[in-house]
């Protein structure tokens, strides 16, 4: 994007090279899998309840966002943006990814019937097998996008800025559990909601600035900081691993019922698989933080 005169009139040059790169081609396809996907849900009403609002949010968000995308890209307003455009363009397919699984998982879980051979199923059966195409999509993107050994890219497209999305889209799957896993019962189990609160607004924190191009004014060397904190989270994590599955299943056994239907008990094992997933994530985060060699630019 140019600037004419006194810098008011904005001229945009088009950039038709992203459209047929290989990126591009693969955000194509992630539009036509999640179009296809929720408008096959969409047309045939088969989403219900907060399960479905999840999943047609999420194929929604997902195409609107990819779409814009390729618009900035190809108007060539993304490298004028505020933003860092490569950190938000690989933390965006990173999430993408996760979300899409995560609905490729729990739409047939929910809305296909175990024996079902009527037409509906036909709907839903196709939007599955478009989300789980989407997920492949997305997951290819990431591929593409990921730093390679010895590049100089920016940092969430490094695999320590991978994971820390998936550190912070997994404790938002948590705290989506925990209310109904009845986290108050016992002080074991507020320690462990302090300890994936900690975490995530730590997590989170790191991912907007990075996007917003700020890391650059921290007061303190951004590596140590990153060890730092991973170490410290790894502590925290290891403590609620044991500590959740503890107190969680305390006096409780699971009852004939939760077959049927969402209760206590089920919540509160996916909360400690999940913390369990959450643990390994932030190990892996901390053995490639300090292999890093970190440069930041100002903005």
């Amino acid at each position: 994007m140019r600037f004419y005169g006194n810098g008011i009139m904005p001229v945009f040059e088009l950039n038709p090279r992203s459209l047929i790169s290989l990126l591009g081609i693969v955000r194509f396809v992630e539009i036509f899998f999640a179009c296809t996907a929720f408008s096959l849900v969409a047309v045939h009403h088969s989403y219900s309840g907060s399960s479905g609002d999840w999943c047609m949010f999420t194929w929604c968000f997902c195409f609107a966002v990819t779409v814009l995308i390729i618009l900035a890209e190809f108007i060539g307003v993304a490298q004028s943006l505020p933003i860092s455009w490569q950190d938000f363009t690989s933390a965006f397919s990173m999430l993408a990814t996760l979300m899409i699984f995560t609905t490729s998982v729990v739409y047939p879980s929910v809305f296909i019937p175990h024996s079902c051979k009527s037409r509906s199923c036909s709907y839903e059966g196709s939007a599955t097998a478009m989300s789980i195409l989407c997920f492949l999509a997305y997951a290819v993107e990431v591929g593409i996008t990921r730093a390679k050994p010895g590049e100089v890219s920016g940092f969430l497209a490094t695999v320590p800025g991978l994971l820390k999305v998936f550190e912070a889209y997994v404790a938002c799957l948590i705290f989506s559990m925990i209310v109904i896993a009845q986290y108050w019962v016992f002080a074991g189990l507020q320690w462990c909601v302090a300890v994936y609160s900690i975490c995530f607004i730590v997590t989170l924190l790191i991912i907007i600035l990075t996007v917003g191009r700020c890391l650059a004014s921290l007061p303190f060397p951004l590596e140590k900081f990153l060890v730092g904190f991973n170490i410290l989270a790894v502590l925290m994590y290891a403590t609620a691993t044991f500590v959740w599955p503890i107190y969680s299943f305390k006096n409780l056994s699971r009852t004939a019922d939760c077959d049927s239907r969402p209760c206590t008990w089920n919540y509160r094992l996916g909360v400690t698989f999940l913390t369990i997933f959450n643990l390994i994530a932030y190990i892996v985060d901390l053995v490639y933080s300090s292999k890093m060699v970190f440069v930041t630019t100002p903005a």
